[in-house]
């Protein structure tokens, strides 16, 4: 990459904050970093054309977890952290809703329902038991009853008969989420540099180098890191990538799936898009293959896919597979987003476990509110 003088001195000279990444952390940062900072250079720096990790790959999911996805996670924390977990994820969406509008969000609020396979009736039938004690722990969140019994009227087959549903989950188009974020980042004057990769980061005391794709250096004086699945280039934290497949259907006839669904503790999520069917998830059949940054697809799981649509989602409907792809997420052994000091000049807000739609927001403003 051999700059110009031109190029250097437009774009990367005299830089005041670096974002690197621009999903939905990444531009929310450098929102908040420009109402803090009105006069400030803000510049986002994107390794791909697009949003290179889930902002654009995602399901599209408005939701707060599962019953069972809840109750998973009161093994490993605490019923507090649970209740924060579900808090921070119910206030992100709210944020990202007044951010964007629900119109350029595309959002719906068709109510979200847990399918239980019948290799899973013992899972249904502890979510069942346990509905009331989640309801009285999520109340004060909702000052309503989240969980409940609703009849599989949707033409699922193998299953049991039962779905649990929650009426507060909605939906949204991830691909018009992102372009209302960029509009608006460009209306703040903040740039935006696609297939600019940064290669290396420096912090050497006074300011930061950053390396670009492998060969150009520039000097920043601030860096806040929202690679989220890719952050292990950059840090030594409790941050993996977990590469998440998806596909969609062709047009349906007279589809009458509404919603969002989760299936096998949200492992496999699925949803309408017009009148198709978006179905994704599978990592659990091969846990450490799906430990990558590489955005391929198996054969393993697109076959389960596949399988799932035939034998449970679409059993009385011919289809066809439209499209596929597969993005990155960023998990660890606990739920909790990193939001910390790297360094002096380097901040990073990661790992948002899969619920970057609904927590993506708030992780961008906090992001910017690590440095004053």
């Amino acid at each position: 990459m051999n700059l110009s003088f031109w190029e250097h001195k437009t774009w990367f000279s005299n830089i005041d904050f670096a974002v690197i990444g621009s999903g939905i952390v990444g531009i929310n940062c450098a929102l908040a970093l420009r109402k803090k900072f009105p006069k400030s250079k803000i510049v986002v720096f994107e390794r791909g054309t697009l949003p290179s990790g889930a902002s654009t790959k995602n399901a599209g999911f408005a939701c707060f977890g599962s019953i069972s996805e809840i109750l998973d996670d009161l093994k490993n924390h605490s019923e507090e952290e649970v209740v924060e977990l579900v808090k921070n994820r119910v206030e992100g969406l709210k944020l990202l809703r007044n951010t964007l509008g629900d119109k350029q969000l595309g959002y719906q609020e068709n109510g979200g329902y847990e399918l239980f396979t019948n290799e899973d009736a013992e899972l249904f039938e502890t979510c069942k038991s346990k509905t009331a004690y989640v309801n009285e722990l999520l109340k004060p969140i909702f000052n309503a009853e989240v969980f409940s019994e609703k009849k599989n009227h949707f033409g699922f087959k193998n299953i049991q008969p039962n779905l649990i549903y929650s009426k507060f989950e909605g939906q949204i188009n991830t691909g018009k989420m992102i372009l209302g974020l960029i509009k608006k980042a460009s209306e703040e004057n903040i740039l935006i540099l696609n297939a600019t990769e940064i290669t290396n980061i420096i912090d050497t005391g006074e300011n930061v180098s950053l390396q670009l794709n492998s060969s150009e250096n520039i000097s920043v004086k601030k860096v806040f890191i929202a690679t989220n699945g890719f952050a292990k280039q950059f840090l030594k934290e409790d941050v993996t990538p977990a590469r998440a497949q998806v596909l969609v259907t062709k047009p349906i006839k007279n589809l009458a799936i509404k919603g969002t669904f989760h299936l096998e503790k949200g492992y496999y999520y699925f949803r309408n898009i017009e009148n198709r069917i978006l179905l994704g998830g599978g990592r659990n059949l091969d846990f450490k293959a799906e430990e990558t940054t590489e955005m391929e697809l198996t054969q393993l799981v697109q076959n389960k896919l596949e399988q799932l649509l035939k034998t449970v989602i679409l059993p009385n409907h011919n289809f066809e597979t439209d499209q596929r792809w597969s993005g990155i997420m960023g998990i660890g052994k606990q739920k909790k987003p990193i939001l910390k000091n790297v360094s002096n000049n380097v901040f990073c807000g990661v790992r948002l476990g899969g619920m970057g739609v609904a927590i993506g927001s708030s992780i961008g403003n906090q992001l910017a509110n690590l440095y004053d």
